[in-house]
């Protein structure tokens, strides 16, 4: 096995007091969001407007029909990707190919899924290659985040926190960039400039190579691996059972990005001196949220720990959860409001605000949370595992959101909103017991060394 060596946080600082390697890692997914989040904004429109219609899917009979594949399709779109990083592509990377090598095909792998989209004929392959490109790089990058610093090291969740925003800042950007295209020129425009900018990810990463963490050698055979003990299994049930709470607490955000874009297309005033407004631009709204929730979060965050005073993880995801439940229940007083008429677009921008807000409170914390305490040997599995949560949570929002029309849309919204308050509850009540249990089996973990050679780090 390739030697790891743990550096002195005082030696590594060279972007905003952290390891260099942090910023390849953030803008590489930055511009990834960016044409991810270009994408989605647009997909279940374009279903709607457009694919979905009478002539163009024949086999699509009637309102019924293609409104709950338009209603579930999201879902399965990003979950099947990040189930696809969980129960397969950790595999790949672990035992074949290594965390980089499968970041760089997940990249290549998105762009041409961009480039199908561009055309009715390949939609479903379109589809196909998103899933398995995403699946690609979701788990492997957070991982290679989590491995530039000792497990100790207090500017791990602070990092995960600039990953995040880094993220947002792309993610800002894209349904601003790909709605514009698609509003002025057609769909197949926006839809085309997202492939654009994965290469720009995929320059953006190579280049980064020499910052990453190493990586050991690829071992295909496992017997000779030592056993989980006793306590990393306990560590590993306490983070599922998180994870559960998680996947509660962050159903009302997943609703915003699925059925939130159409009920803003019915319900909300968007014609302006200027136009109509492009729906899609609403989830640029609650990107502005994260990167501006994040940047003073962090300072927060930063004052507490100097002041000793610093939050426990489940109290942060709390607070991100109950942020968020106030954001959904703002959208569902909207709805009760638009029974009578179109409403003010101050309801959907102050709803993904305060979501905004919550996930940028929960989301980095979570993300440290399972980098921190999952067991060594298999923390990129855990890391991939984390982000079972959008999975999960993408199936069940998208289930619910069959039921849109059968329900009223204010009683719709509400029922999101208690569910997203039940897991910030659960969060407040059970989490500090389970973050407790991680700590007493917490185990120093070895801290991958940088400066590797491009070529032979890839």
């Amino acid at each position: 096995m390739a030697s790891l060596s743990i550096r002195s946080q005082g030696n590594d600082a060279t972007f905003l007091g952290h390891p260099r390697g942090l910023a390849y890692l953030a803008f590489t997914e930055a511009w990834e969001r960016f044409s991810f989040y270009g994408m989605q904004s647009l997909l279940v429109l374009y279903m709607v407007q457009s694919l979905f219609m009478p002539g163009q899917i024949e086999n699509v009979a009637g309102m019924a029909a293609y409104r709950s594949a338009v209603e579930t399709v999201l879902g399965p779109l990003s979950a099947q990707a990040l189930a696809g990083q969980t129960f397969g592509f950790y595999a790949v990377a672990d035992r074949w190919l290594g965390a980089k090598k499968t970041v760089v095909i997940g990249v290549v792998l998105m762009t041409a899924g961009h480039a199908a989209m561009v055309f009715d004929q390949s939609f479903l392959l379109a589809l196909l290659l998103l899933i398995l490109g995403s699946g690609a790089l979701k788990g492997n990058i957070a991982a290679q985040v989590g491995q530039l610093y000792a497990m100790h090291d207090a500017r791990r969740t602070t990092a995960f926190a600039a990953f995040s925003m880094a993220i947002n800042i792309g993610a800002i950007f894209g349904p601003l960039a790909c709605g514009l295209l698609a509003q002025a020129y057609g769909w197949h425009y926006g839809f085309g400039v997202a492939g654009l900018l994965m290469l720009v990810a995929l320059g953006v990463y190579l280049k980064g190579l020499r910052y990453f963490p190493e990586e050991p050698p690829v071992r295909r055979d496992r017997s000779q691996e030592a056993a989980l003990t006793m306590q990393e299994w306990r560590s590993i049930a306490a983070i599922m059972v998180m994870l559960l709470m998680m996947v509660v607490l962050g159903l009302g955000y997943d609703q915003m990005y699925n059925m939130g874009m159409v009920w803003i297309d019915q319900a909300v005033d968007l014609d302006t001196a200027l136009g109509r407004l492009p729906v899609a631009w609403f989830v640029s709204i609650d990107s502005v949220a994260i990167v501006a929730a994040t940047a003073g979060v962090i300072a927060l965050w930063q004052w507490q720990a100097n002041h000793g005073r610093s939050s426990s993880e489940s109290t942060k995801i709390a607070i991100g959860g109950a942020l968020t439940t106030i954001g959904v229940a703002i959208i569902a007083v909207g709805a009760a409001m638009a029974e009578s008429g179109k409403v003010s677009i101050a309801f959907p921008v102050l709803a993904f605000a305060f979501t905004g807000i919550g996930f940028a409170w929960y989301w980095a914390t979570w993300l440290a949370l399972v980098s921190r305490y999952s067991p060594a040997k298999i923390a990129a599995r855990m890391m991939a595992a984390a982000y079972l949560v959008a999975f999960f949570g993408n199936v069940i929002s998208g289930y619910i959101a069959t039921f849109y029309e059968a329900m009223s849309p204010a009683l719709f919204w509400s029922l999101n909103a208690g569910v997203c308050f039940a897991g910030s509850a659960a969060f407040y009540v059970f989490g500090p017991m389970l973050v407790r249990g991680l700590h007493r089996g917490a185990a120093e973990r070895p801290f991958a060394r940088q400066g590797v050679d491009p070529l032979k780090a890839f």
